[in-house]
Order: C-alpha cells, then sequence, then structure tokens
C-alpha cells in the first residue's frame, strides 16, 4: 500500500497528494503521519514545492473534514436520540446526554474542532459533532483549516528536514496513536458498563 502510495504521489503531484489526505481522512488506507512527511521528502529532493505541499495536503484534509461534518448533518439530533433510545448501551449515550452533548459542542465547538484536528485518531471524526451542533459550513472550515495546517506543516517540514529517513516520523508518533485509540477504547468499555447506572440517574433526575 505504501509503494502505491509513493508512487502515485511521484506521478500525481499535488492533486495525488490532496487525494491521499482526503482517502485518509474518510477511510484511512494510509496515516497522514507518512503520508505528508513523504511529500516533504519529495520537496526536499526538489520534485515539489514544499508549500504547495502543504497546501494540497491540507486541501485534501479539508475535504474529509467536509464529508464527515454532513454525515453528522444527516444523522441529525433527532435521529441520534431515537438511536440513544433504542441502543443507547453500545452509544453509550442516553437521549439527555446527546442533548447536552449538543449544547456543550454549541458553546465550545469551535476550540473542539481546532484541538481534534491536532489529536491522531480523533482528527478524522472530529467534524461529526460538529455536523450535529449548530455550527455553520464557514465556520467548520475556519477553524478546520487553522488545524489541519499546523498539523500538515508540522509533518511535511519534519519529512523535509529528515530527508530520507522522513518515515521516522510515523514511527514517532505512532505510539502516541496506540495510545489515544486505546485510551478511547477503554474509555467507551467504561461508559458500556456503566450505562444503566447512567440511564436510571437520568430518569430520577430528569
Amino acid at each position: 500500500m505504501f509503494d502505491w502510495a509513493q508512487g502515485l504521489v511521484e506521478r500525481g503531484g499535488y492533486l495525488a497528494l490532496a487525494l491521499l489526505m482526503l482517502l485518509e481522512n474518510v477511510f484511512p488506507p494510509l496515516p497522514s503521519e507518512l503520508i505528508m512527511p513523504l511529500a516533504g521528502f519529495t520537496a526536499g529532493r526538489g520534485d515539489m514545492n514544499l508549500w504547495l505541499a502543504i497546501a494540497a495536503g491540507s486541501a485534501g484534509s479539508l475535504l474529509g473534514a467536509v464529508f464527515w461534518f454532513y454525515v453528522g448533518r444527516w444523522v441529525g439530533l433527532q435521529r441520534l436520540e431515537r438511536w440513544a433510545a433504542r441502543h443507547g448501551r453500545w452509544l453509550t449515550l442516553t437521549p439527555d446526554e446527546v442533548r447536552r452533548a449538543k449544547a456543550w459542542f454549541d458553546r465550545h465547538g469551535g476550540g473542539a474542532v481546532l484541538f481534534g484536528r491536532l489529536v491522531p485518531a480523533v482528527r478524522t471524526l472530529i467534524s461529526v459533532p460538529a455536523g450535529l451542533s449548530d455550527m455553520s459550513l464557514p465556520r467548520l472550515l475556519a477553524y478546520s483549516l487553522l488545524g489541519t495546517a499546523v498539523w500538515t506543516g508540522l509533518l511535511a517540514g519534519a519529512g523535509y528536514l529528515l530527508g530520507a529517513q522522513y518515515d521516522r516520523v510515523e514511527s514517532w508518533l505512532s505510539p502516541v496513536t496506540n495510545v489515544v485509540v486505546g485510551a478511547l477504547v477503554v474509555y467507551y468499555l467504561y461508559r458500556v458498563l456503566t450505562f444503566s447506572r447512567r440511564a436510571r440517574a437520568a430518569e430520577q433526575h430528569p
């Protein structure tokens, strides 16, 4: 898969880079932690312009964020509340928690999107709650663009500086990603196991 991506970037240039970053956000076949350092390495060889590579990668990533934003819009608050009423344990949400989460995101969504775009494993799906909330598309784009540009810029810059050892960036960040994913899994299991207690408390204190 990686050899295919490398060949795609070498042949397709900026458009291929944007496509890979879009795919990484929608259905991650390759992590951005490897794609953007590859772009930086390619720029370091003189086959790309570093700033245009960052712009292309950010554009593709931003399109992925918009995709998940509209997934959230499609699901909608009412549908999510119905799902929570029927399958709350596996969603780990009661209808009341869905409403409270939306209210929180309406107040703090900009910061959540900006920070989420900088966190491995979280950055892909942070646009879903934005779509569920009252956040407008221009506001999502503004915060997502800022976070995404910082993320892609750091990765491409690292690949540019490391040269042929650009793949070390992925090896450095992979443990961080594993820790984040592991923490999310543990938190999910905790919420599944404590769902009945939280549901009873919600019924007693509506």
